[in-house]
């Protein structure tokens, strides 16, 4: 080591102490440099061989690329921790200030999988965040879908990527792209775009729960994005009085993605929800899953699986929206489908492909309802059919039909619980003797998010809470209360993932006896209760009770 470079280890140690006090890296590298008299490139490397960081140069930050889908551009600009990838992939965590404890201690926190520090000169860092701003800021700056110039995709078009972010020159093309690239990175189910007098709010539906991402100034700014997505979902630009569906698809990472779009008026101009759809992701997920890899408890799974096997009736999955009732559906037929059976399923629209079932996908434009689909499949000589949705009287019928006539049929029904299916049945015109007929049993599940493993801590409720979920106080003593602090891992908001819990309700013999006299719901769950089912109540206290959920 030259004498110039020698003089950085001649800092004081109270020197350095001062500026480890202050956390911006920029004055902590003024202070050492004054006191060094060094130029900036000798000088980070002796602080290098102090703090035994390897040292990176700005040639080296422009080989590299940079891993926003580790830790998101704004956090890492906003702490000087760049994410940084060499060109065998090795993750490192680039740092200006190796002094700052806690911009590094949240890093090890954020970031899940192994990295190595790195260090490089803060005025390197500024300038590699301010490259990449355009093109990593993926809330602000994505390229267009199909934009030229873009990483090809599997049919040889091009796709949605970080490399073809900063080809488009339009901000709204650049937005629009961006809410569906950091979504699918972030893996949300759903995007929401809420207009306000002032622009519009922008949220993801991550884990069941809408997160509010980031605000639009400008009200001509937010009409302009939805008109994009009108645009790219082939819906009518001129017509704003009136809901509108469409949809359209992404090239990302050699897949298509699909998204469903809903366009509604409001007071305030027109708001709108994308539904995201990844294929590609959904089809892996579904390889080798199983019912008992969903969260149920192992004797639902049994009486399920047993139900499967059924030579004819129906299996009925109820519950609201996005509650997994799909998801389990296809857990069941995955576990059934030996080849030894014809399965046929009609769906709309068909989220998982299944090797070995022939599936159908409906199309209202061409007329291809689930009730036409249904009376076709009848004809094609299947062993086990799935409904995707029964909807409407005439798909009933039909499904109903189809179970009395020795086939065994798995369908869903919107519905809050296992007896209000009966009530929804019967409005729809099907009779109580048909339903007791052709019903074998019905789930009505639901989804509840799972605490953060990472960040999980013992709780202890308060007693209005205890009071208000109607759980005893010599009850709760058996409980493992848990709570979850926030950590990298689960964004902080202390839960990770989601678990199913569900009701299965059998249709006993005296069931169906009360179900014929047309009896209260209080009366059915009394006798359901008195055969030992247990609700979904029960079923989310125990989650509760194991500390899997708060």
């Amino acid at each position: 080591m030259g004498g110039r470079d020698s003089a950085v280890f001649g800092l004081s140690l109270a020197a350095v102490e001062r500026a480890r006090r202050d956390g911006d890296a920029r004055t902590l590298m003024q202070r050492l440099e004054e006191q060094s008299g060094l130029a900036a490139e000798p000088f980070i490397a002796a602080v290098g061989q102090l703090t035994a960081m390897p040292v990176l140069a700005m040639a080296d930050l422009h080989a590299g690329r940079p891993a926003f889908d580790v830790i998101p551009f704004a956090q890492a600009s906003k702490r000087g921790c760049l994410p940084f990838r060499d060109a065998s992939g090795a993750l490192y965590c680039v740092v200006g200030n190796p002094f700052d404890e806690a911009v590094c201690s949240w890093a090890e926190h954020r970031v899940s999988e192994p990295f190595t520090w790195h260090l490089a000169h803060p005025a390197d860092i500024d300038a590699a965040f301010k490259r990449h701003e355009e093109s990593a800021r993926a809330m602000d700056q994505v390229a267009e879908v199909g934009a030229e110039g873009g990483d090809a995709g599997e049919d040889g078009g091009p796709q949605l990527s970080l490399r073809s972010i900063s080809a488009d020159e339009s901000p709204v093309v650049k937005l629009v792209n961006s809410m569906i690239y950091d979504a699918l990175m972030a893996g949300a189910s759903d995007i929401h775009l809420e207009t306000t007098p002032g622009g519009m709010h922008i949220k993801y539906r991550l884990d069941g729960v809408l997160a509010d991402i980031r605000s639009v100034n400008g009200h001509q700014v937010a009409e302009e994005v939805i008109s994009r997505i009108k645009y790219v979902a082939r819906a009518d630009i001129s017509e704003r009085r009136k809901p509108q569906d469409g949809r359209f698809n992404v090239p990302v990472e050699g897949r298509k993605v699909d998204i469903r779009v809903s366009v509604i008026p409001s007071i305030h101009g027109e708001n709108a929800v994308l539904r995201i759809l990844d294929k590609k992701a959904l089809a892996d997920e579904i390889k080798g899953l199983r019912l008992d890899g969903l969260g149920f408890d192992a004797d639902l799974v049994a009486h399920v699986r047993q139900l499967a096997r059924e030579a004819y009736g129906m299996l009925l999955v109820t519950g609201p929206t996005g509650s997994g009732k799909s998801t389990t559906l296809y857990a069941t037929v995955s576990e059934i489908n030996d080849g030894v059976e014809k399965i046929i399923t009609i769906e709309d629209p068909v989220e998982y492909q299944l090797a070995g079932v022939t599936q159908i996908q409906v199309d209202e434009e061409k007329e291809l309802t689930f009730a036409k689909g249904l009376r076709s499949i009848l004809r094609h000589d299947p062993d086990k059919i799935l409904v995707g949705e029964i909807r409407d009287p005439e798909t009933a019928q039909i499904a109903i039909q189809a179970a009395l006539t020795g086939h065994l049929v798995f369908s869903t029904v919107h519905a809050n619980n296992a007896f209000d299916v009966i009530a929804r049945l019967v409005h729809m015109g099907i009779e109580p003797y048909n339903i007791v007929s052709a019903m074998n049993a019905i789930v009505a599940q639901r989804l509840i998010r799972r605490l953060c493993a990472h960040c999980s801590v013992p709780d202890h409720p308060a007693q209005e809470l205890l009071a208000a979920s109607r759980i005893p106080p010599a009850e709760s003593a058996s409980y493992s209360f848990r709570k979850g602090l926030g950590c990298g891992h689960c964004r902080g908001t202390g839960f990770r993932g989601r678990k199913a819990i569900a009701e299965l309700l059998f249709l006993t013999d005296e069931l169906r006896e009360l179900i014929l006299q047309r009896v209260s719901v209080r009366e059915l769950r009394g006798a359901a209760a008195r055969g030992g089912m247990r609700g979904l109540r029960e079923a989310a206290l125990e989650a509760v009770r194991d500390g899997e959920t708060t």
